[in-house]
């Protein structure tokens, strides 16, 4: 389908060559050359955005003044928050939050037709690419069956959703998926899909090239802006309107320069450049903004340390982390086997559109923060948040600080010597490094040895996610570190979780290459899939007998991993302390397994003649690693292994489906239901209306984020989700996990606001997914939601700062809006969650005047009316909300209205972005 350009009003398309061809473009210095402005030192990305705007100017949806606007920002050091439609050239998803959108866009088919409207309508404009990469678990590890076992049982848990998957992808135009067992969507799109600079032809049947840009429906879409591809996460149900053509409506954003100078010193790895930089842009605070990064040290960042840092975007809480073009963008897409004339049209566009990072580089910013990259140190982050930096001699004091804050002395002692089932007496308790009285033990007992755990003990190492698995530098790192350790004759520790889960089978390649691989699988490190796995939860269960002693001890138990995210109940049930660490730095945790071990000064271990080792033994040179990346990761391995990426294997392959526009929903399916969102729609929009008497669904904290809100991981049958599962037959073996349930609302819907660690304030001292019902006994939110719809009661949710951080879960907003809340009042909320809920039809506010839930103490057994809403309302707007307390005194504040652009009120109207689409589409048909 062609790209649908403006009527270049502005006259700023302008034709060049390139590797032999000719493509039109939209030029820049055009635009400034006729009186538009001066945008010579606009920052890269920015000018990514306003590339978008000349392309789609016609004077109605994008006007002249929009594009003058962006030189007023430069002129006025960095601001000026003009609302903009912009139109990302491609979508990107993972089964994920890809599975809830194709529902959605059936749901819509089902739903243009019930309006007199024609099936076809419902189609991308845009192209999308599916992969999926979040469905394998680690049920099998540390053996080499444990590949085939897990995709074995990854198709046996999930034949619904992949023959529903592969009927979109016959069904709908322009969209395509890339099977499992590929690789994590984001490496998959940094190495193969993004092309840096796009081409397609126009509605006139020109070639045209423009930046590549994308949105994607997952927060670490942010990755391959390190390959100078401007790209985000955003919510399903908003890129669901992005693929059906409706622009993304924002907001001109701020730009922080992230200047970097000097080079990474021996002994530290991309993994530790990147917890700093996440610790210091949470300290600096750019929620909703572009970070760009520039400066001379980036001739010393490879684009693969670029893409680490610019995966963690969402942890340091930006819109992305941008990084211009330049000779090492080109180096890099030449290794990874793009189109010789690809590569040659990339720097001839960059240098003629003024996106070529020169030396002396330095733009305007909004602001600008600097790093010398000599002084950072090796580290980890933890125990439950990625921005928790802690310098690796650091870490094990910093832990047992973290335990001393969980225990008390006379905790310890009632446990301490309970609880050990093996035969014969008591063992004597083992010593804990630097442990005061504060560690809890139990005791495990197995067939080959048994063994003490206590707080502390690393159950869980595992090498994971796109973050780190798409560097080769770490995955060689780790591989060497593997090698070393297994000469010296060390192991992991029996009570480990060992598992490597690559992005891309490339990893695969390379590894194999350099004899790698043997030497990981020699001490666990075996292949488990090519899926996000750990990071997101799917760590797989613990062996029974260590998850037992972990509960009934009630052990604080630590994983170790290479990912991205560590917040509270997302990498297993039985963990409660997460570190995010390099992959050479989780081999050397899994060789000691007790994050109380201070590993910068204290031994792994001993070798095989009894002596002492430590990390320095073991940790290879920069330049060993460098030598055998530039042998092994070639551009031939990357183009044979994405030859047939579409393809799959035979089982993909046999993968049956229909051919038919609409699908034929499966009554019986647990997988795939058809939403309530769209049935007995009326033609017209209605109004926003008043909050009426809501009453209080849940008292949240700071940082709640969608990992607490949104269905993830895990669950049990004694949940309202395991209840509706075992209603319909559905064996706990089978449960699957949430993620994998997406396609499902009436299991997500009762996985909302369920995370084993939330922390309802309405109770005392609780942990999980409860709420006081209507009778104000303590009960499930699901029922209390229930209850309260069923008396066509409203309903609310308090917050505080930064709610809604984390992943672009969809589902916490969907599920938030089909628990019937209709506003989430808090501090302050993190972009996507916010313009999720929007896209919802429920009303976010923030509170002003240093009002708080704290200051108003608010318990949540009061009702909440909020005003100002019907009629003209204005975004932004402060509207007054009264809060009658249970003992009848009442107490009037001010809200500040978060619907922050009109199209946004549009959306809340028509009770949501999916439904001023499908209103839209109707009537043009």
């Amino acid at each position: 389908m062609p790209i649908q350009v403006g009527n270049d009003t502005s006259n700023t398309r302008r034709t060049l060559k390139a590797g032999g061809k000719e493509y039109a473009y939209y030029s820049i210095k055009a635009a400034s050359e006729a009186g538009l402005g001066d945008f010579e030192k606009l920052p890269a990305a920015l000018k990514v955005v306003l590339e978008n705007i000349l392309r789609f100017e016609d004077g109605k949806t994008v006007a002249v003044d929009d594009i003058k606007a962006f030189a007023e920002w430069a002129e006025k050091g960095g601001k000026n928050p003009r609302e903009i439609a912009y139109r990302p050239a491609r979508v990107l998803m993972q089964d994920f939050t890809g599975v809830p959108a194709v529902v959605d866009l059936a749901a819509m088919r089902d739903g243009i037709v019930a309006l007199g409207g024609d099936a076809e309508k419902i189609n991308p404009l845009n192209p999308v690419d599916l992969v999926i990469d979040h469905s394998v678990m680690i049920d099998e590890f540390g053996n080499p069956r444990a590949f085939q076992m897990n995709v074995d049982r990854e198709y046996e848990r999930n034949m619904e959703r992949y023959t529903f998957l592969k009927w979109g992808q016959s069904a709908f135009n322009n969209f395509r998926v890339v099977p499992p067992g590929t690789g994590i969507c984001h490496q998959v799109n940094l190495e193969y899909l993004a092309q840096t600079v796009w081409t397609d032809t126009d509605q006139d049947g020109t070639e045209v090239a423009y930046p590549d840009t994308l949105v994607g429906t997952d927060s670490h879409t942010t990755m391959v802006n390190g390959a100078a591809v401007l790209g985000w996460g955003v919510g399903g149900i908003e890129a669901e309107a992005a693929m059906l053509g409706q622009p993304i409506s924002m907001l001109i954003p701020e730009v922080v320069g992230f200047k970097l100078t000097g080079a990474m010193v021996e002994g530290t790895t991309a993994t530790d450049l990147v917890l700093k930089v996440v610790q210091m842009l949470r300290e600096k605070g750019v929620v909703g903004k572009f970070v760009e990064f520039y400066g001379d040290g980036l001739d010393h960042v490879p684009l693969a340390d670029r893409a680490t840092i610019g995966n963690m975007a969402p942890e340091y809480g930006a819109t992305c982390g941008f990084f211009p073009i330049d000779a090492e963008t080109l180096r890099y897409l030449e290794q990874t086997g793009r189109d010789k004339d690809r590569i040659a049209l990339v720097e001839a566009y960059a240098k003629e559109n003024g996106l070529w990072r020169d030396p002396g580089y330095e733009p305007v910013y909004t602001d600008t923060l600097e790093l010398d990259m000599g002084t950072v140190v090796p580290a980890i982050s933890g125990p439950k948040r990625p921005q928790d930096f802690v310098a690796l001699d650091a870490a094990a004091e910093t832990f047992r600080k973290y335990v001393e804050g969980q225990r008390s002395a006379s905790d310890v002692s009632e446990t301490a010597e309970v609880r050990w089932e093996g035969e014969g007496g008591q063992p004597e308790p083992v010593a804990i490094p630097g442990d005061e009285g504060h560690h809890k033990r139990g005791w495990v007992k197995t067939d080959e040895n048994s063994y003490q755990l206590h707080d502390g003990s690393i159950v869980i190492a595992s090498i994971t996610s796109c973050t780190n698995t798409s560097n080769p530098y770490v995955m060689i790192g780790a591989g060497l570190v593997a090698r070393k350790a297994r000469e010296l004759g060390l192991d992991r520790k029996p009570w480990v979780k060992t598992s490597l889960a690559p992005g891309s089978q490339v990893v695969s390649a390379y590894l194999e290459a350099a004899g790698l691989q043997d030497d990981l699988d020699a001490i666990g490190f075996n292949l488990v899939g090519y899926g996000c796995t750990t990071c997101i939860g799917n760590s797989g269960p613990l062996a029974p007998e260590i998850s037992k002693a972990i509960n009934d001890n009630d052990l604080i138990g630590v994983s170790v991993l290479s990912g991205n995210r560590n917040f509270e109940g997302r990498i297993s049930p039985d963990v409660r302390a997460n570190y995010l660490a390099s992959p050479p730095l989780v081999v050397a945790y899994a060789l000691v397994g007790d994050m109380n071990v201070d590993i910068a000064k204290e031994p792994l271990g001993k070798d095989k003649d009894g002596n002492d080792v430590y990390l320095k033994d073991i940790w290879p040179s920069q330049k060993e690693i460098a030598d055998l990346v530039e042998k092994t990761v070639t551009r031939e391995s990357f183009q044979e292994k994405y030859a047939d990426v579409f393809k799959g294997d035979d089982k993909w392959q046999s993968v049956e489906t229909t051919d038919s526009l609409t699908y034929d929903w499966p009554a019986s399916s647990t997988y795939v239901q058809n939403p309530p969102y769209f049935q007995d729609m009326s033609a017209e929009p209605g109004t926003i209306s008043d909050v009426k008497d809501a009453r209080v669904l849940a008292l949240l904290g700071d940082m709640i984020t969608t990992d607490h809100i949104s269905p993830a991981g895990s669950f049990k049958d004694s949940t309202p989700a395991g209840k509706y599962l075992v209603d319909r037959q559905v064996p706990v073996r089978e449960f699957n996990s949430y993620g994998s349930r997406r396609g499902n609302h009436e299991v997500m819907m009762r996985g909302t606001f369920a995370n084993i660690r939330i922390k309802n304030e309405m109770l005392d001292g609780v942990e999980g997914g409860y709420t006081l019902g209507p009778d104000g006994e303590q009960t499930s939110i699901f029922d209390a939601s229930m209850a309260y719809q069923d008396q066509g009661t409203p309903l609310v949710i308090f917050g505080g700062e930064q709610y809604g951080a984390g992943s672009s879960r969809d589902w916490a907003a969907k599920g938030t809006a089909l628990l019937g809340v209709k506003a989430v009042i808090a501090e302050s909320f993190e972009r996507i969650h916010r313009s999720n809920l929007v896209g919802m039809g429920v009303i976010p506010f923030e509170f002003t005047g240093g009002d708080t839930r704290k200051t108003l103490n608010l318990k949540g057994d009061e009702t909440v009316s909020i005003t100002g809403l019907e009629g003209d309302l204005k975004p932004l707007s402060e509207v007054p909300c009264k809060i009658t307390y249970a003992d009848g005194t009442e107490k009037e504040i001010t809200l500040k209205c978060r619907i922050d652009t009109a199209i946004e009120k549009e959306y809340v109207e028509n009770g949501g972005v999916l439904h001023y689409v499908l209103r839209s589409l109707a009537k043009a048909a």
